[in-house]
């Protein structure tokens, strides 16, 4: 662990607040909901289950104690409803807001419920907690913002065009957030993930992230496929250091702020890297799987390479990822192999 992490986890341990985690039966926000509880916080989580589980609540019941879960309040409402995004923040300390309807695909099929979701809902969340007076909003951005601009590794200040409804949609997120900074003096900090992964992914559906997706078929034994030659690379993130981001942006000093950060390793594996390396990782728990990938078309709206400069979020956060892709998939497969078997 990193020792202003470690020192960032301390302080928020002894002096406890009250978050607001958007999104909290979702992947991210039932990480972030456990990581808070474990640190004795008290949280508010809002979802609609609109792409979170109730399952996802219940375990992270289940891996806290009974005086940790009495301090979690869950408000089952809409991000794209005002009344309701006030009533979430009305008493909150520091906002993580996750809700989103993710996935390029999704969007390209449903710009409209994706518009709705990431836009819409997004400057509810922003004017809500501006009127609220929290003390800090830190927010999912994506990489997917970066679009068709060539140059590796990806550098905050330097993105391209969007390639899909998705990418628009979280941009529009980044703009926003940068007029409320100097229009209302609210300063928030986003955070661009980059292909984060671990426990509680969900790997079913059309839109499932490849990771979830590929273990899950490898540990049923079916067949997996790779859009396009493998060659496609990306900088697969795993979710503590997501975690670990987004506790550093909420306590993170004035300067750190307003800003947009990489969330990401700093490395890049293509996709036929990654289908070894779940494949090596599922056999370190006894999974064996003796099938090669099956090869189709490239998928619309999909970057070609992506790879993070995590520099900014290094010198100003206090970032430091702990888990590049081996590690992250050596913590996350005995999960998978329990829950997707």
């Amino acid at each position: 662990m990193t020792g202003r992490y470690e020192q960032a986890k301390t302080e928020i341990r002894a002096a406890p607040r009250t978050w607001l985690v958007t999104g909290c039966a979702g992947f991210i926000g039932s990480n972030l909901l456990e990581a808070l509880l474990r640190l004795d916080q008290r949280v508010i989580g809002l979802d609609n289950f609109a792409t979170g589980f109730r399952h996802n609540l219940d375990e992270v019941q289940g891996t806290v104690t009974p005086g940790q879960w009495a301090r979690f309040e869950f408000i089952e409402g809409d991000i794209c409803d005002l009344d309701t995004c006030r009533r979430a923040c009305s008493t909150v300390d520091h906002v993580l807001h996750q809700a989103a309807l993710g996935s390029v695909p999704r969007s390209l099929e449903n710009p409209i419920a994706t518009n709705r979701a990431n836009i819409d809902g997004f400057l509810n969340m922003l004017v809500a907690a501006r009127d609220a007076q929290v003390r800090s909003f830190t927010y999912a951005a994506s990489s997917s913002t970066y679009g068709d601009h060539p140059a590796l590794p990806k550098v905050e200040d330097r993105i391209g065009k969007p390639l899909s409804p998705y990418a628009v949609t979280k941009y529009v997120n980044e703009l926003y957030a940068d007029v409320f900074a100097r229009c209302y003096g609210f300063p928030t900090i986003g955070l661009r993930y980059f292909n984060v992964f671990g426990k509680r992914q969900n790997p079913g559906g059309a839109y499932a992230a490849v990771i979830p997706k590929w273990t899950a078929a490898m540990i049923r034994g079916e067949e997996v496929c790779i859009n396009g030659d493998g060659q496609t690379s990306r900088d697969f993130t795993f979710v503590e250091n997501a975690i670990q981001a987004n506790l550093l942006a909420a306590t993170a000093p004035e300067a750190a702020r307003p800003r947009v950060y990489n969330m990401a390793v700093g490395d890049r594996n293509t996709l036929e890297q990654l289908f070894e390396a779940i494949r090596g990782a599922l056999a370190g728990c006894g999974v064996a799987y003796g099938r090669e990938p099956v090869y189709r078309e490239f998928r619309p709206g999909d970057v070609r390479h992506s790879l993070a400069d995590v520099s900014a979020a290094r010198e100003l956060l206090g970032y430091c990822p702990t888990h590049d892709l081996a590690a992250g998939l050596g913590a996350a497969m005995p999960w998978y192999v329990r829950n997707l078997s």
